[in-house]
């Protein structure tokens, strides 16, 4: 419903449109969140096939929603898994590794948007060493090749 008098294309004020405009893509209790936290969002856009980040950790719990294509996501302690065009993810940050977020796909890019709640002062994104990967192979969900 819209008001004419107010310029022909405002929604009324009392239009019930938002009580159905959302939906809920994923509900989660972080493991923590990093004292005086600050919020930062932003796209990844990977070509198709590409590899993705090195093996890394963020300082605090992300949260993503692929916007196009598919990804391969992996964290320390879980399976990798294929997260698809208009699925949403997550990982806990702080010591969990981040082993793979790849374009699973080598015929079309892959887009997603990541909100990460980042330790002040600390990199949002911090490279794991080939030495700690070594040291921490057990806790590498096993792989299905």
């Amino acid at each position: 419903m819209y008001d004419s008098d107010a310029g022909g294309g405002c929604p009324v004020a009392g239009s019930a449109a938002w009580r159905s405009a959302l939906t809920v893509l994923q509900e989660v209790a972080p493991a923590f969140i990093p004292a005086g936290a600050c919020v930062c969002t932003v796209v990844v856009e990977y070509p198709p096939g590409d590899r993705g980040a090195p093996p890394h950790r963020h300082p605090g719990p992300a949260f993503g929603y692929v916007l196009g294509g598919e990804m391969l996501f992996e964290v320390e302690g879980l399976p990798e898994r294929v997260v698809r065009s208009g699925e949403a993810f997550w990982e806990p940050g702080g010591d969990v590794i981040h082993y793979q977020d790849a374009n699973y796909r080598y015929d079309i890019p892959l887009r997603f948007t990541l909100t990460m709640l980042c330790e002040p002062g600390a990199p949002m994104f911090a490279p794991v060493s080939d030495e700690e990967l070594a040291g921490r192979r057990n806790r590498r969900a096993r792989r299905a090749y």
